[in-house]
């Protein structure tokens, strides 16, 4: 049977309630692979500039253009592939994923490592707007708050295990082997994605312009927006975690594995409460964890030298960052029900973008001389921007409501 015309997708013989965990569950699965190369990376950070003979803000520029390959693969990608089945879509994906990944591993220099990592990221937002959009197509309505976060349970569940055990690869065997695990997580995900997510009708879908149109929409751009510059904060402290946790916490650096994991359960931990704290209200939550994120960001800054307090501070991050992150893709999802594919894939690169930004001023302020304590300034003052930018967002959305009444 179909899926109810109340969804956002038509799906061809929906599935029931096994087969619907099911298509859950691949379609986390790539989340997971998809997290454990973008998090891990920084981790990575020291040993490839090690191997390279390079500094650590120039290894971060690669993680400056794995987030660059996302903003410009997730409009690109999903426009011209407006009208491809999205199941066939997710499995083209995936493919161009591993195949990346498996280029990083193999980067002979730097320049080759900055290609691959930028090719790695062509597809991130594409897959999680269209896996978004088809994992909210699979429940009711009033659930979609829920299996959205889901799909990124994998993502969180990859800052704990595939996080920490391709940094531990990187340390013992060789950076290059916590790529080729990404790879095995790539292949193993394509056959999930072949065996459990029920395919689309192509009728009635978005066409490139209508999904374009949408963009320009206030709602749907000030949303980008604040999660471009709110998240900047997150990664401009977690893309030097690792030598800020070394050189000001003083940990030893085989203790990194295990605090990544730490950020990695906050993650998972925001996860699980997103669903129902956005189901109940996405407006409060998203607002809630913007201000929230500030004050973790402005702890981890004043107590990173303390190493039971950076800890925690990693921890509450990450747990922030997880329901932030899913009230924004719901709040775009609510906006552009019409044309739900590209304004979710775009969420993704916002928060790549965000990557970026909080990488290049992360390491601006380093390279200044700052110290490693100073990224966490700089994510406080974008988590703020963010935060003034959602705020103005929501008062206009509840400006126009009123209005209609």
């Amino acid at each position: 049977m179909s899926a109810p015309r109340t969804a956002l997708l038509q799906i061809v013989n929906a599935p029931g309630p096994t087969g619907t965990r099911l298509a859950l569950l691949a379609l986390a699965l790539g989340g997971f692979g998809i997290g454990t190369t973008e998090f891990a990376s920084m981790g990575l950070l020291p040993f490839v500039a090690e191997d390279f003979g390079a500094s650590i803000p120039a290894v971060g520029r690669s993680i400056s253009l794995y987030a660059l390959g996302v903003v410009v693969g997730a409009p690109l990608i999903t426009s011209l592939a407006a009208r491809v089945e999205r199941k066939t879509l997710l499995l083209a994906l995936m493919v161009v994923f591993t195949v990346g990944n498996g280029l990083s591993a193999a980067a002979p220099s730097l320049e080759w490592l900055y290609v691959a990592r930028f090719l790695s990221g062509l597809p991130h937002g594409a897959y999680f707007g269209v896996a978004a959009v088809v994992a909210a197509s699979l429940v009711a309505p009033g659930r979609r708050g829920t299996a959205v976060a889901r799909v990124m349970l994998g993502l969180t569940i990859a800052n704990i295990v595939g996080v920490p055990a391709a940094a531990a690869l990187g340390g013992a065997l060789g950076w290059r082997t916590a790529y080729l695990l990404v790879v095995l997580l790539g292949a193993l995900t394509v056959t999930a994605l072949a065996l459990w997510v029920p395919r689309t009708r192509s009728e009635g879908m978005a066409s490139a312009a209508q999904e374009i149109r949408a963009l320009s929409r206030p709602q749907v751009a000030l949303t980008l927006l604040a999660g471009s510059v709110g998240f900047g904060g997150m990664f401009a402290v977690y893309t030097y975690i690792s030598p800020t946790l070394t050189e000001l916490t003083g940990l030893d650096i085989g203790t990194v594995p295990w605090v990544l994991a730490v950020f990695g359960v906050g993650m998972t931990v925001g996860s699980l409460l997103a669903g129902p704290l956005v189901d109940r209200s996405i407006e409060g939550s998203a607002l809630g964890a913007g201000a929230v994120s500030a004050v973790a960001l402005a702890f981890f800054g004043l107590f990173v030298h303390l190493p039971a307090a950076a800890v925690l501070g990693v921890l509450w991050i990450g747990i922030m960052g997880s329901i932030f992150t899913t009230s924004l893709q719901v709040r775009l999802l609510r906006e552009a029900k019409d044309a739900p594919s590209l304004t979710a894939a775009m969420n993704h690169a916002a928060f790549n973008l965000a990557n970026a930004l909080g990488a290049f001023l992360g390491g601006v302020v380093i390279s200044a001389g700052w110290g490693y304590r100073a990224p966490a300034w700089t994510g406080v003052a974008l988590a703020v921007v963010g935060l003034l930018i959602l705020g103005s967002a929501v008062r206009q959305r509840r400006s126009a409501a009123a209005e209609r009444r």
